[in-house]
């Protein structure tokens, strides 16, 4: 395969996105202590290969979808600069490389390891039968965070489970927004969201709340571990003032902001919610 094809794969999977999961990931792994740099290494890796193999399977799975959709029409599968053949291997690299790391860890993440990419591959068909889907995707973010803290760990505790809620409730709550874009397509090829079953409204108040569950999450943890304490109260209120303003820039008479409200803004949540752990940590408490 020629770079030019490679490079369309990235672009294709917006690998930037990862930005949205890693830095709950290593928040955990911080909260989680005994971290090292070949861990962290490790954590991250195993991060990117799970999210490269979810959305490589699910431009695989939604090809044909995404040909008959305008707004996703021009990507690498449907308008054929990459052949199925090619973006098989693709898949299939990420995915043997997530595992390979996995076992690497400790023997429980290898062990997990099946039932991790089952939950990323696994969103890629909900659209297809349930409105719920923007919760599986949230399900499959939310495991980067407990996945960090079983590999520190090897055990599973109310924590990160805390912390992945958190995260599940966030990405419904944006993937809903993002949804918004496709309702009237959505509806035309019988797929299934939240926007197309009930309408942008009322799939918009139903993401407000979930932001809202979010944020109580992120503040219930900070009374959880005695390793938090005032910063990472005023992250969370920045994160909690950020989606609010999400939420005044979306309006179901007005999605040409979905983009800032998706992109940037869910960006800059991941990162300050961390940043502000981080400095609690390292910083105040140590």
């Amino acid at each position: 395969m020629a770079v030019g094809g490679i490079l369309a794969f990235f672009r294709d999977i917006k690998i930037e996105h990862s930005i949205f999961a890693l830095p709950f990931a290593l928040t955990a792994a911080i909260l989680a202590g005994g971290l090292t740099v070949p861990l962290v290494v490790k954590i991250l890796l195993a991060l990117l290969f799970a999210r490269t193999s979810g959305m490589a399977f699910n431009r695989l799975a939604d090809a044909r979808i995404d040909a008959r959709n305008p707004r996703t029409s021009g990507r690498a599968l449907p308008s054929g600069r990459i052949r199925t053949a090619e973006y098989l291997v693709l898949f299939a690299v990420p995915t043997a490389g997530f595992v390979i790391v996995c076992a690497t860890i400790r023997p429980i993440c290898l062990i997990l390891s099946p039932v991790a990419l089952l939950i990323v591959l696994g969103y890629s068909f909900t659209k297809r039968f349930t409105a719920a889907t923007h919760f599986f995707l949230g399900l499959a973010l939310a495991s980067a965070p407990i996945g960090a803290w079983i590999a520190l760990r090897g055990t599973l505790d109310p924590l990160p489970l805390l912390l992945g809620a958190s995260v599940l409730f966030w990405t419904a709550g944006f993937d809903i927004i993002y949804a918004c874009l496709d309702h009237e397509f959505d509806r035309r090829a019988a797929i299934h969201s939240l926007p197309a079953r009930i309408g942008i409204g009322p799939a918009l108040r139903i993401s407000a709340a979930c932001h809202v569950l979010s944020v109580v999450g992120l503040a219930a943890m900070t009374f959880l571990d005695d390793k938090l304490g005032i910063l990472s109260l005023v992250g969370v209120a920045l994160v909690g003032i950020l989606l609010l303003y999400e939420h005044r820039i979306v309006r179901p008479d007005d999605l040409s902001r979905v983009g800032t409200a998706f992109f940037t803004i869910n960006g800059i949540v991941s990162v300050l919610f961390f940043s502000a752990v981080a400095l609690d940590v390292f910083v105040v408490r140590a």
